[in-house]
């Protein structure tokens, strides 16, 4: 006999869960208690927020493809994990939430911290349960770790009241991982997309969405670049598809310059696959006509509720992105100087004039994409800085991105710190603003404990300055709300074991990256940004001018 605790515990070990990032508490003693034999086959990673623990878990499933586990109490804890779960909904990532819950005697009277878990979670995750009987744990634990990752992946919150978690079972925990495999189109409809895109005179591909196999991108590259057919990513979907390719041509996000967004305006047939349309990534959902676009989309997705969701599709397939990848052959078609061009555009783009600051971002960029090594995982949150490791870094096929699709802020240094606990041995580097980085400052103390120390870019320029960009292009003149006085973050940073450097101009910056690579502590560098140098292409001052001249 097995308390739930460790029915739940030992059920999270077969299907292969390595780590669990979370906040202890009451509701929950019961799994911590088990949790207590399973060091070096499931960990605990003890977090300081549980929005901190939730981000970590939302990462560790974009990074590696397996449930981000998280563990949280009931009521305060929940409301707090909250962030991640809608972070890792709109990343199409998997990753289950445990929630505490109070004793199903006590369930409906309002008992302390009592939460309607499935009300509260209902829209923001991809599946809610509450596990009534001990007996029950093993299925409903299988049937939450396949939902998370079958179909769009996405969070599953699992509630679980102490009475069940301390009841004695002689339940037999799982054992394995049930292997699932994805669906692959049917040779009729594989055969009408691919004369679809013969049919072309400007054809594209967009992709989407993480969980992409290595054979898939490799597929994917190979149709690509056989067929000679310029790719765009989705939003801070760059990472799968190497950029070193003659075939990519950018990605669609925050600072897209004309000439990548001509390739997706252009087009005739869009074939997108993996991809949810999202507002940023069809900026604003004018880049195609709602409901019916101009070009010819064929839209691919594992999930049929996602094909026809915002856009009548020419054709679409539910399908798998491996799956679909590894059918597809090669098409010809007159459209080598389309695809070129839209290869230059992204070129181009890298390009940029010096900027108005004491540390140049775009100095700063250039050095980091001759340096870091080609399996680096670069990490942010959100926030106008973003704009650095989103548009002005090349990432080849082993190199990441973890970034959030909901642009939540302070989600950069807990994907860091989770991408070191996943893999130590690799270079993570986490980009953050001053504001970005307040928000979830105290898991240094996580990173620290778990030897997980990432290195750490605060882009630091006294501003919000996504918001102060609004400002200054809606109200000019009017600075209300946004002007941040900051704390010694060097010191702050000592003080949680990491190395730590002020950096106050572009020349400085080479050689406190290299102590901060040697550093076997992490390290924090803290970056004298003006908050004048704003955006690449346009100082804070130029938008203000340009804001009054068009009030006249």
């Amino acid at each position: 006999m097995h308390s739930g605790g460790e029915v739940l515990v030992r059920s999270l070990v077969g299907l292969g869960a390595r780590k669990a990032f979370g906040v202890p508490g009451e509701s929950y003693l019961a799994v911590l208690d088990a949790l207590h034999d399973t060091a070096g086959r499931l960990d605990f990673v003890l977090c300081r927020n549980e929005g901190g623990a939730a981000f970590m878990a939302a990462a560790w499933g974009k990074l590696t493809g397996t449930p981000g586990i998280c563990m949280v109490t009931r009521g305060p804890g929940a409301t707090n994990a909250s962030i991640g779960v809608h972070t890792a909904m709109q990343d199409s990532a998997p990753m289950i939430l445990f929630v505490g819950q109070v004793g199903t005697g006590m369930k409906g009277r309002e008992a302390f911290q009592e939460v309607d878990y499935r009300a509260m979670f209902g829209t923001l995750a991809k599946w809610v349960v509450e596990i009534d009987r001990v007996e029950r744990i093993p299925e409903l634990i299988a049937r939450a770790w396949t939902v998370a990752l079958t179909g769009r992946p996405g969070p599953v919150v699992v509630a679980l009241p102490e009475d069940v978690l301390t009841a004695r079972s002689d339940a037999a925990p799982l054992a394995a991982a049930p292997r699932i495999a994805e669906a692959a189109p049917e040779p009729a409809t594989l055969q009408e997309a691919l004369a679809l895109l013969e049919g072309a005179e400007r054809p594209a591909l967009l992709i989407g969405g993480c969980n992409w196999s290595a054979a898939g991108r490799a597929a994917l590259q190979a149709f690509a670049e056989a067929s000679d057919i310029p790719v765009i990513a989705a939003l801070r979907c760059q990472d799968m598809f190497d950029n070193h390719s003659p075939c990519y041509g950018g990605d669609m996000g925050l600072g897209v310059t004309e000439g990548i967004r001509t390739t997706l305006r252009d087009a005739d047939v869009v074939l997108a696959i993996n991809t949810r349309f999202g507002e940023t990534t069809t900026e604003g959902y004018t880049l195609f006509a709602v409901p019916e676009p101009r070009q010819k989309i064929i839209h691919v997705h594992a999930s049929v509720a996602e094909i026809g969701k915002v856009y009548v599709p020419a054709l679409g397939i539910p399908a798998g992105p491996n799956a679909f990848a590894a059918a597809l052959r090669p098409v010809r078609g007159a459209w080598g100087a389309w695809r070129t061009r839209a290869r230059r555009a992204w070129e181009e783009s890298l390009t940029l004039p010096p900027q108005p600051s004491p540390v140049d971002m775009g100095e700063v960029s250039a050095h980091l994409r001759a340096v870091l090594p080609a399996d680096a995982i670069l990490t942010n949150g959100a926030g106008n800085f973003t704009v650095w490791p989103n548009k002005f870094f090349a990432f080849g096929p082993q190199a990441r991105l973890l970034a959030p699709q909901s642009w939540a802020m302070g989600y950069g240094l807990p994907a860091a710190i989770a991408a070191k606990v996943a893999h130590p041995e690799r270079t993570v580097v986490c980009f953050a603003g001053d504001g970005d980085f307040q928000m979830n400052l105290p898991e240094l103390g996580a990173a620290m404990q778990a030897g997980a120390q990432p290195i750490v870019l605060i882009v630091n320029n006294g501003t919000y300055g996504t918001i102060r960009a609004h400002q200054e292009r809606h109200y000019p003149e009017w600075v209300s709300g946004t002007t941040l006085q900051n704390p010694d973050f060097v010191a702050l940073a000592r003080a949680y074991g990491f190395h730590a450097e002020r950096v106050e101009t572009t020349a400085g910056f080479a050689p406190a990256f290299a102590r901060a690579l040697a550093s076997g502590t992490g390290a924090v560098l803290d970056l004298a940004v003006a908050a004048e140098a704003l955006t690449p292409r346009q100082s804070l001052s130029a938008m203000r001018a340009a804001a009054l001249a068009r009030r006249g």
